[in-house]
């Protein structure tokens, strides 16, 4: 299992995933895609095996509707200035808490922060 970061969130999250084991997980950055459009991350995350986490929750989402097989997409959604990096660890954590090790092939799983903290998890599958 490795992790492509979305330029939205912070290289702090791959470096992470690296610590805890997932030793080929990776940020847009490294992978010279700073600034590359939604669907060339897309791209790049389904043909490379990444479970893409990002910030982007509706852009992303649309995009992996239309993949046949990807092996997860981790979208984190946060009320109006809430995130912040203390917060996107602890997002990421629980993220792999729930992902328990193993990849999430067609699935979504969306962590929700509202604006009282308090943290929804679903996690579906996409496409249906």
């Amino acid at each position: 299992m490795k992790f492509l970061i979305d330029e939205c969130l912070s290289p702090d999250l791959a470096k992470l995933a690296r610590e805890r084991g997932y030793l080929e997980s990776s940020h847009v950055r490294w992978l010279g895609l700073a600034g590359a459009k939604d669907h060339v991350v897309t791209r790049r995350a389904v043909d490379d095996g990444y479970i893409l986490v990002t910030h982007n929750t509706a852009d992303f989402r649309g995009l992996y509707g239309r993949e046949e097989l990807h092996v997860g997409l981790v979208t984190f959604n946060t009320a109006p200035g809430l995130m912040s990096l203390d917060l996107q660890v602890r997002l990421f954590l629980l993220a792999l808490s729930e992902l328990g090790g193993e990849e999430a092939w067609n699935e979504v799983l969306e962590i929700t922060v509202n604006a009282d903290r308090a943290v929804t998890i679903e996690r579906f599958n996409l496409p249906e």
